[in-house]
């Protein structure tokens, strides 16, 4: 991405596949994907620290020399299955707007929330939190007393 927010040449060149089988290789991928066009690498994603160290992701970038191969890539691999498992394909810049454009109507309508209840958007979202926080505490503190009451009343009983 570039600053300005759009995809750049290099994003638009790369597909990222997702929900690979864990016994997909890297020449598994080239043979799947190498009918759509000239393939100029292919990176399989591996876990580098802990207890799966060393084992596959689950997903991989496989990047084209143009855009016009990896798009008929992604039409014709997205949802094919491979090893019984759905191929979930998409240009390696298409999931990173998506989230963009995911959280800033998420926040647009939190705005529009906070805004009915007058107030600034952090303003009203910290009186929101410590309000909440106080009612927490505050039907904590009635439940605990209720319990005292009641073993008080058992004991006497």
């Amino acid at each position: 991405m570039d600053p300005n927010g759009s995809v750049d040449d290099k994003c638009e060149n790369r597909l990222c596949v997702g929900n690979l089988d864990l016994r997909i290789t890297e020449a598994a991928l080239l043979k799947m994907f190498s009918p759509y066009g000239k393939i100029v690498s292919v990176d399989l994603l591996w876990h580098t620290r802990g207890p799966k160290r060393g084992e596959p992701r689950g997903f991989a970038f496989i990047h084209y020399s143009t855009k016009e191969e990896a798009i008929l890539a992604r039409e014709k691999m997205h949802g094919r299955l491979a090893c019984s498992r759905p191929l979930v394909v998409r240009l390696a810049g298409e999931r990173y707007a998506l989230e963009k454009a995911d959280s800033s109507t998420k926040a647009v309508s939190e705005g529009h929330k906070l805004h009915l209840t007058g107030g600034g958007i952090g303003q009203t979202s910290r009186s929101a939190k410590i309000a909440a926080i106080k009612n927490k505490l505050k039907s904590l503190e009635e439940d605990n007393s209720k319990t005292k009451k009641q073993k008080l009343s058992d004991n006497i009983s």
